[in-house]
């Protein structure tokens, strides 16, 4: 079993600048896997990279957004399918299986739903549940600021230091450290990815 997540740049042509968010989308994938051949961008604003092991495949979604999100004005749409790879091509976009199926079809239907972040396996109910938990976790994560999404982004890239030592990282204090989290909703969401790999390990 593996995860797939697909995903495009909403907004990308608003951007002053395609570098400024193409350089933190390339800075973001390699830091999600240090294997080149995991991950592509394609047709300009789009992305794809496997992440092997599916139980972080939230985690890394909310990584990825919040990596976008520290660029005002612009988000991402995500895509996670999980399941089979049944070819290992060179790169990810040659690879093929229900997980690559499932993460195409998705990113398909979420402009059509309004959606930015939705999951595909093989369990109906799984799906159901978790994508609910999705559409109430994107009422905070849809309205990061630059700041909630920085803090989210290093809080997932440090998850063992304490506030004071982010507070360092950004040079503010560690109550401001504090607050953006909690405007971030950063243990909501830490929870929620724990109930995510308690039900993805059931597949």
């Amino acid at each position: 079993m593996t995860s797939i997540i697909t995903g495009d740049i909403i907004k990308s042509r608003e951007a002053t600048s395609q570098s400024l968010w193409l350089d933190t989308l390339k800075t973001a994938l390699s830091t999600l896997s240090t294997r080149t051949s995991d991950y592509e961008i394609y047709r300009g604003d789009s992305f794809q990279i496997e992440c092997s092991d599916a139980l972080n495949s939230f985690k890394n979604a909310v990584y990825l957004k919040a990596c976008i999100k520290t660029i005002k004005g612009l988000d991402v749409r995500l895509a996670i399918g999980i399941g089979d790879k049944t070819y290992q091509g060179k790169t990810v976009s040659e690879s093929n299986g229900e997980a690559f199926i499932y993460s195409g079809e998705t990113l398909e239907t979420l402009k059509k739903e309004k959606v930015n972040l939705k999951l595909k396996t093989k369990s109906d109910m799984i799906n159901t549940e978790l994508n609910l938990y999705f559409k109430l976790a994107l009422i905070a994560m849809d309205n990061w600021t630059v700041n909630s999404a920085e803090i989210m982004k290093l809080s997932i890239e440090h998850p063992n230091m304490i506030q004071s030592d982010l507070a360092k990282l950004i040079d503010i204090s560690q109550d401001a450290v504090s607050k953006r989290q909690k405007r971030a909703y950063l243990d909501e969401i830490l929870e929620l990815d724990h109930l995510y790999r308690q039900k993805i390990n059931q597949l």
